[in-house]
Order: structure tokens, then sequence, then C-alpha cells
């Protein structure tokens, strides 16, 4: 086989082996039914052989040899010279303008949290949407074939990029970390998430809990898993050992389309989707697959945090999760309002601003807490997207002078609030329920959508000039066309006739 590509070839051979042994089936089953035996040739010479035999037959592993390898290829921390594992921090996103902010936002807070390692953004794109995709820039990026639409069931379900996009990248990419710190692209990091602090190891990783999984209680994780008593109900932020993902990805990628075919069991009393739609059947893969190697978590509810939610006592959460619409008093946010809107490539367009912090004057500090911390997570956004457009080299907000420009923002503004009010009537019935502190929400997006500084450009001396000169023109011109209009209502006769005449002119 003269393929160069191990990938390719590894392929081509699993395809050969299907068809030979279909048509090995064949055989035995016209034997079967008395059928005269073929003309002898070398293909079937070779079904019978032992070689064929030897590359067909089951291979299994016995967990003594799987734990012996994985025990020759690890390699021991020394917490005596204060050598720390290599951390690699992975997030998954797609081609689309939605995912472009909230990967803005997610980086500019990788950068400020301390966390040890790279991180790299596994971008599932269709070969049609890469061809116009603008964010190349945004983010160290392993680029990935979409799954959204399912290659062999055409089914649309784009959440099951994540664990096919992990998988890829273990596939396609040599890596020397030994730890991976997994996210989803609608965080915000606070700080550092290691294993040493939380305590990950090979055979155990790390993640914060997602009790809405009832399934891991009931009959779902009876019909997909063969353990189901290990079923964790977790998410959202994991810490892996890398031969832990290595033996769980591929799994993960098939519970995943496994529980998303189970259509039976989409009711809200079995998965816990209020919508019954199977959109957390990703979720469920991941639980299940865990399960069914004994995979068993370390829960750590001091990690992650949902915007909205009463914060527990003295705990420092490294991550904001915004997956859940949030607000302080008149101010809300949900990120499925700016499903379409642009504002990665909007110069200086952002987010409505949260409160300031200092007009919180509840009684209650656990409310008080919870608004804090909303606005922590409101304001980092928008400081994410200041900080992009100045690197992108937008105009300077003070030097915006032409008129042109002017109504370019307003437009842009304008298109923006359009977009993001469309997006917020589609996913009503798909994904997230909305509510009327949305529309307000929204309606306020105009007035901080690229703000103006109108005094500073006012205060130019010949911008004053060239208004007065303007304006000048403007009332002389009118009071030219008055009184001429008067001169005519004196000299015009009363009759009929002149009365049409006049109200034709």
């Amino acid at each position: 086989m003269m393929e160069s590509d191990p990938n390719i070839k590894r392929g081509l051979f699993l395809s050969i082996e299907c068809i030979n042994t279909l048509n090995e089936g064949l055989l035995l089953h016209h034997a079967s039914a008395g059928c005269p035996k073929p003309q002898w040739s070398k293909y079937l010479s070779f079904l019978k052989s032992r070689r064929f035999s030897e590359l067909t037959k089951p291979k299994y592993w016995k967990g003594e040899q799987v734990d012996s390898i994985m025990t020759m290829q690890h390699v021991a921390l020394s917490k005596a010279n204060n050598e720390y594992p290599k951390i690699h921090t992975l997030f998954s996103t797609e081609c689309s303008s939605y995912f472009d902010w909230q990967t803005v936002g997610l980086m500019h807070s990788f950068r400020l949290s301390g966390q040890p390692g790279n991180i790299t953004r596994l971008l599932s794109c269709t070969d049609e949407d890469l061809k116009n995709y603008k964010g190349h820039d945004l983010a160290p990026t392993h680029y990935v074939p979409s799954m959204s639409r399912h290659p062999l069931t055409g089914d649309w379900y784009p959440a099951i990029n994540k664990p096919a996009a992990v998988l890829h990248w273990l596939n396609h990419v040599q890596t020397d970390a030994e730890f991976l710190v997994i996210l989803d692209a609608d965080m915000i990091m606070r700080g550092p998430i290691t294993p040493w602090e939380y305590g990950a190891k090979r055979g155990h990783p790390v993640s914060t809990p997602y009790e809405y999984l009832i399934g891991c209680d009931n009959i779902l994780a009876k019909i997909h898993t063969r353990n189901p008593s290990a079923c964790d109900k977790v998410g959202g932020v994991i810490i892996m050992h890398i031969d832990d993902l290595r033996r769980f990805a591929l799994l993960w990628l098939h519970k995943s389309e496994e529980v998303r075919a189970d259509k039976a069991h989409y009711a809200t009393n079995i998965t816990g989707d209020i919508y019954n739609s199977g959109w957390i059947s990703e979720m469920y893969g991941y639980s299940f697959a865990a399960a069914e190697i004994n995979l068993r978590h370390i829960i750590r509810r001091d990690i992650m945090i949902y915007p909205g939610y009463v914060p527990l006592p003295r705990a420092k959460y490294r991550v904001f999760h915004y997956g859940l619409r949030f607000g302080v008093g008149n101010w809300s946010f949900d990120k499925a309002d700016w499903r379409n809107a642009d504002v990665v490539n909007t110069c200086w367009a952002k987010f409505p601003e949260p409160p300031d912090p200092a007009t919180i004057t509840k009684q209650d500090l656990d409310a008080r807490e919870r608004d804090f911390l909303s606005i922590e997570c409101g304001r980092a956004l928008n400081k994410a997207l200041y900080l992009h457009h100045k690197r992108r080299n937008c105009p300077r907000l003070d030097t915006i002078s032409s008129t042109s420009k002017k109504t370019d923002q307003v437009s842009a503004s304008n298109k923006i609030v359009s977009v993001a009010q469309k997006s917020r009537s589609i996913s009503r019935g798909n994904i997230e329920s909305m509510d009327e502190g949305r529309l307000k929400t929204v309606k306020r997006t105009a007035a901080s959508v690229q703000p103006l500084h109108r005094s500073r450009r006012l205060a130019r001396s010949s911008r004053m000039w060239i208004i007065a000169v303007w304006a000048l023109s403007i009332v002389v011109f009118l009071l030219v066309i008055s009184m001429f209009f008067t001169e005519q209502r004196r000299n015009a006769s009363r009759s009929r006739v002149s009365r049409s005449l006049k109200a034709h002119v």
C-alpha cells in the first residue's frame, strides 16, 4: 500500500478488513445453503489462511497489562524538587461570531490568570465556513472538521464537536503535557487551575458538579453503561491525566452519539433537560464514558461558579461559567442574546456596562457577594473586548470626526441590537428561556456600543467654526424662503383658480 499518511493508511486497512469479513461471512452462508463451491482464487485462499485469522481475531487487553504499560510510561513527580507536571489547556469553539467574542473573553482572562502551560482553541469548522472566517488570530488554534451535522446520521448537534475535537487533537498533536485542563468557551478564568492544588492524578480526574444530570441515578445510566454506580454528575471544568484522556476520549464521543440517538429517553424526568431535546447528550456521554472505564472523579465545588449564584463561604473560585442569564438590579446579561452579534469585528463594540459596585447597598452579605461576582464577570468581558479592539488598531474614540463614520457606527450599533433581538427569539424555543429583562438589555445596547466622545470632538476649534458657518447659512436660507412665500401670499388673488395654483406651489 503506497499511502504515506499513517492515519489514512490505517483507515484503508480497516476498510479492507471490513470488506474481507463481509465476504468471508457470505462464503460461509453460501456453503451452508448448499451452493456449489466457487472457482478457487488467491483471494479465497487468503480468506481461509491462518494469516487472515490472526489479523481479524478479537484482541483483549488485561487490566494488569494496561496498568503495567501506563506505569512504565508515567513520569513520577518529584515533590521534593518542586517539579510540577506540565499542563495544557483546551477549549472547543466553532466558526461563528458567537464563539469569537467568548474566545476573546477567555483568552484575556487566561493571560491574567497565571495558568501554567499553553492554551489551544479547538476550532470546529466546515470547509465553507473556514473560507470566510475572520478570527484566526484570536487564539492558538487547532482546526477540526465540523461534526455539527453528523456525517453518518445527519443529526444536527453542535455540542458533539467538543468530544470530537478533543479526540482529533489527541490523534494529530504531539504533546509533552502530563495533565489537560478542558474548559468551555463561555468561561472567564480568575486564577490558575492546577492538578497539584485540586488533587488530580492518574486514574482520578478533577471536575465540578453538574447536579442536574439526574440520569446518573436512573434508568438512563443502566442503559448506557455497564457500571452505573460509577456515574459521576460532573462537567464544566475538567483536569485529567493525559493517559486517562487517551483511553477515554473515543468512548466519550461514542457515548455522546449513543445518548443522542436514544430519543425514547429525552424526557425531563429522565435526563433533567427541561427542553426534552437531548441537548445535554454530550454531558451524559462524558459521565457514562468515565463510568464505563471506572474513572472516578474528585468533585470540587470551589473551582467554578455561575454568575448570579450565591457563592460558598470563603470559596476562591477560579472560573466564571456564564452559561445562564444573570443580572444585578435592572442590568442583566445572557449570552444567548448575542448569538449573532459581531461585537469582535465591530470597532469598540461591547456589552451593556454592569452597574458600579459602589451602588450595591444590600444588607444581605450573600446577595452582595453574588452581585459583586456578577459585575466582575460583566466587566471582564467588556475589558477583553476593549483590549481586543485596541490590538486591532481601531481608530481612537476621540479622533473619530467624520459624519460618515458616525453614521456607520450608529448603523452598526442598530445592526448589533437587531441581531441580538433576532437571536433571542430563535433561541427561545431551542435552548434557553427568555424573559422581558432581556428586551430591556438589548434596547440599552445602542447606548453601549461604540460610545463617541462628542464633547471632545466639539471642542476642536476647526469643527466649531464649520458648524457655526453651516448653522448661519441655514438660518439665512430659511429667512429668504420665508420672505419669498410671504410676498407671494400678499399678491395672490382670492379666486378658486388662484387658490388651486397656490396649493401646487
